[in-house]
């Protein structure tokens, strides 16, 4: 299976929440149970500067791949994947452009098994009011 398409802009100071569910051929949801999860932001495939790595375990601050869903109310059975930034850290990133993929792995068994699930272009748009909390 290739990894879905799928770009987006985070918004410089605000939280970006979306979510995702991954299916079988069926649509069938798939089991994350015993999944972890990664991400990360370059500025382009071959750079080794990474803008935000996120991870399936969350931040204290919530940012990171959910696998109870953007609001963590879904079970890991229900295939459903949050992807959370916090205003926090969205306020730190500075870049433009850049690219990402999302993959997932279970290393149950005798070897990893890994899943790209989507790819795709990221844009930046800054904030002009910056908070002030």
């Amino acid at each position: 299976m290739a990894a879905g398409k799928f770009s987006f802009i985070i918004e410089q100071g605000a939280t970006t929440l979306f979510e995702l569910q991954y299916t079988d051929a069926n649509g069938n949801p798939i089991d994350l149970s015993n999944y972890g999860g990664r991400m990360q932001i370059r500025p382009s495939v071959t750079s080794d500067v990474v803008y935000l790595t996120l991870s399936s375990s969350l931040g204290t601050c919530g940012t990171g791949l959910n696998f109870s869903g953007s609001s963590g109310t879904n079970p890991p059975t229900s295939g459903t994947i949050g992807v959370c930034i916090s205003a926090t850290t969205t306020s730190a990133l500075d870049f433009n452009q850049g690219v990402y993929d999302l993959t997932i792995y279970s290393s149950s068994g005798d070897c990893v098994y890994v899943v790209r699930l989507l790819e795709g272009n990221v844009q930046l748009s800054k904030d002009v009011t910056r908070p002030s909390y």
